[in-house]
């Protein structure tokens, strides 16, 4: 996307003014130099038009700037020569700039911003102008205007009026709607209920969601229960709508329907064009053209034992220089996902509207299609593969003193899983890890005890929380929640790949190639007080300041490890940190105490990987496939959507999980189980079944007669009567009162009485009752809510 040219020379950043009157609901934009009646230079007129789109008639630059007479024939000679230099195009009556959008465009709303903003693209753009701009919808009327605004939302198709932004560190366009066209383009998911006579009706599995109706014609074959898809037959001013459908998703009770609800919920795209099928379809085996032949080192794939792709491998050796004693070398090679995946093809548009892979207990929505992820791409024992890969040198003591990239042909020597290859490490090799035990297996261990090294001195923040996973029957019902171990192994692969995206960043910089970062910012200063606080009720300090680093909170895990507070503690800390994202701006990575860090490791199942990929390839001159000036033009739209794009994926797992827990223990309702306060609330607790990877709501008016005062800093709920009640990590019983699968939401009842609260608790409540207004006395319920 090319930018649209604007002034720089309000350096102070003031607010600039309006011009002339461009319209009453125009964004303010900067003010040009103009005088009135006189011919204005090439480069104002540009600028003119850039900044006022509806204004780029030559009728109305000639009015906007005065001329009359000779001067109107010189304007009308300027325009032609701008449009024969291609500086200019038309659009009907009106000039544009090539690459910008014309004054009316129709959007489709594909998306949210971090402030829940929605954003919009062209519904047309030429595919030879690479990714169509990001627009931000404004939805209030603008001030003056009567009558009420349209109102759109996410998967609408509108008429909109275009304004350049002002905010220059947002999309480049900001629109009003004219009209909304077409409003949830696509189709809609619920339950079908058969209904007397034939027919049915669709239940919407979604809280705002609507009911429809399905005429007999248009039941697809569904019966009662069935999760299906429709799309809407006919709207009428009276009644509910009518709709078809258009597929049967299952049953609704069946595993496979419950994932199907959250991508649809979430806007998750599933099914992968047919351009997109036939692009990957066709693709060939990568050549030789500007590759190193590296099929002789025996590098080697650990993945999950379930693992479909393999876009990472590794090797290590000792550095024979005499210079670097006791140093090792490191290399890992990374599935040269951007030979298939060109800029601006139907593979690479439909991996931007995807910016992920998603991962469910029962499938996984690739963002590339199979035959590039698990084949072309897929780094296969035995089977040549091309790889970016990196080579870097460490010294004994860990510290990182070279690397070098090359793009490469490669044969994977073995493909192993994390518990194949540590329990060769512990003694017990099988017959394919016996024989590479000495000269692959335990030099790869040795470099890790040299990278552990400097990675214990770099002091990551080292947060202890398990995670669990899914383990369903071959039905596809849940069999189990388990928690993995944790393995060296692990451990020895992700140390590899956090150094390996270290490198990339510091390769393009170095080439002052512009890339996507992965950046974590500090925690806020607010967070920090809330922790600290908290952390004061346990005798535990945190010092003042901005200038935190993870150290500061790794400290703090220390001194609540093996105490009654450790998960509490854990947990506490993680909610005070920021949110990792991407953004072509670098602030360095907090978590991880790294100034330079972009995602290189899996292109695969990231687009920010790719990107990074093209980067590395344009700007070391490795041949085709390089990134290209549109796509480092538009590099804040793309960072900025695939930030969206991962939250979405983890809020789609995270709500699958709830809902597949919800519906394991929905036969169960009126058992108990031991639990754990994951969250405090005014309105009550949230317990977390540690058995169960689920938690669920305890509302406050049901833990007794007491009067209950929520007190942050503690994270407790005390009574004002007994001084009992329950603080954030107390383990409790809870029985189950109530499971609702698809909303994977569960309500439970406590049975534990409530301990003892401290002293600093208690003496809360007479400030809280008396200046905070914090009392709880017996309030309505809330309904059950699967995640706080």
């Amino acid at each position: 996307m090319s930018r649209i040219p604007r002034d720089r020379t309000n350096p102070a950043g003031k607010r600039p003014g309006k011009i002339g009157r461009a319209g009453k609901d125009a964004p303010a934009v900067e003010p040009l130099n103009i005088v009135h009646g006189a011919l204005p230079s090439r480069e104002v007129i540009l600028r003119f038009i850039a900044d006022h789109p509806q204004k780029a008639s030559k009728r109305e630059l000639a009015k906007a700037f005065g001329l009359k007479g000779d001067n109107r024939v010189e304007l009308k000679h300027m325009l032609q020569e701008l449009e024969q230099e291609g500086m200019l195009q038309k659009n009907r009556k009106s000039l544009i700039r090539p690459g910008a959008l014309p004054p009316v465009t129709v959007l489709d709303i594909t998306t949210r911003d971090k402030d829940g903003d929605l954003i919009g693209r062209p519904a047309e753009w030429p595919e030879d102008q690479g990714v169509a701009p990001a627009v931000s919808i404004r939805q209030q009327s603008p001030a003056g205007r009567q009558g009420k605004a349209p109102v759109a939302g996410l998967g609408d198709r509108i008429l909109a009026k275009i304004f350049p932004a002002v905010d220059r560190g947002g999309p480049a366009y900001t629109a009003r709607i004219i009209k909304v066209i077409d409003r949830r383009r696509g189709a809609s998911m619920g339950v079908f209920r058969t209904a007397p006579g034939g027919g049915g009706r669709l239940l919407p599995i979604e809280r705002r969601g609507e009911e429809m109706v399905i005429d007999p014609d248009f039941t697809g074959g569904a019966t009662d229960g069935d999760l299906v898809e429709v799309e809407i037959a006919r709207l009428g001013r009276f009644g509910l709508p009518r709709a078809k459908v258009l597929s049967v998703v299952g049953s609704v009770g069946s595993e496979k329907a419950i994932s199907m609800i959250a991508i649809h919920a979430h806007g998750i795209p599933h099914v992968f064009p047919p351009a997109v099928i036939a692009e990957a379809d066709a693709a060939k085996p990568a050549s030789m053209s500007h590759r190193e032949d590296w099929r002789d080192v025996p590098l080697i794939t650990i993945d999950p034992a379930d693992a479909k792709d393999h876009d990472d491998a590794v090797y290590a050796e000792l550095d024979p220089s005499p210079d670097n004693p006791g140093g090792v070398i490191v290399t890992v090679a990374i599935a040269d996902v951007s030979w298939y995946v060109r800029p601006n093809s139907p593979l690479d548009r439909e991996a931007l509207k995807r910016g992920n892979s998603v991962y469910f207990p029962d499938r996984v929505v690739p963002m590339l299609p199979e035959r590039i992820s698990n084949d072309l791409c897929s780094l296969k024992e035995g089977v040549d593969r091309p790889a970016l890969a990196v080579r870097m040198s460490f010294s004994g003591e860990g510290r990182k003193i070279g690397h070098t990239f090359h793009r490469i042909m490669m044969k994977s020597a073995a493909k192993l899983s994390y518990q194949q290859a540590q329990a060769a490490i512990d003694g017990k090799p099988d017959d394919q890890t016996g024989p590479m035990l000495e000269p692959i297996l335990k030099p790869l261990w040795h470099a890790y005890e040299v990278m552990k090294r400097g990675r214990d001195r770099r002091q990551p923040l080292e947060l202890d929380m398990p995670e669990r996973k899914i383990l369903l029957k071959p039905d596809g019902t849940v069999d189990r929640v388990v928690v993995p171990p944790r393995l060296d192994a692990h451990k020895l692969i992700e140390e590899m790949m956090i150094q390996a995206n270290v490198c990339a960043a510091e390769t393009l910089e170095k080439k002052r190639q512009p890339l996507i970062y992965r950046i974590h910012d500090g925690p806020t200063l607010a967070k920090q007080e809330i922790l600290r606080e908290f952390l004061a009720t346990l005798g535990i300090s945190l010092a003042k300041g901005g200038n935190m680093r993870a150290n500061n909170f790794n400290g703090i895990l220390a001194k609540a490890d093996g105490t009654p507070h450790q998960t509490m503690v854990n947990e506490m800390v993680l909610r005070s940190q920021s949110q990792a994202i991407y953004g072509p701006e670098n602030i360095g990575h907090f978590g991880l105490n790294l100034m330079k860090y972009a995602h290189f490791t899996s292109p695969i199942r990231r687009y920010a990987d790719l990107i990074v990929h093209r980067a590395l390839v344009g700007s070391l001159g490795f041949g085709e496939g390089g990134i290209t000036p549109d796509e480092e033009a538009a590099l804040d739209d793309i960072a900025a959507e695939i930030s969206t794009f991962e939250r979405r994926a983890m809020a789609a797992e995270r709500e699958t999980v709830d809902r597949l827990i919800a519906h394991h223990l929905s036969g169960r309702v009126g058992e108990e189980f031991a639990g754990r306060v994951s969250g405090v609330t005014k309105s009550g607790l949230f317990v977390a079944l540690p058995d169960y990877g689920a938690d669920g709501f305890v509302p406050i008016s049901t833990l007794g007669t007491d009067y209950f005062i929520y007190d942050e800093a503690h994270q407790a709920l005390s009574g004002e009567r007994t001084g009992l009640g329950y603080r954030l990590g107390d383990s409790v019983a809870v029985k189950l009162a109530e499971a609702i699968p698809l909303a994977g939401a569960l309500r439970f009842e406590m049975i534990s009485e409530g301990r003892e609260m401290p002293a600093a608790v208690r003496s809360f409540h007479k400030a809280g009752r008396r200046d905070r207004g914090q009392v709880r006395k017996k309030p309505g319920t809330r309904p059950p809510r699967g995640r706080h």
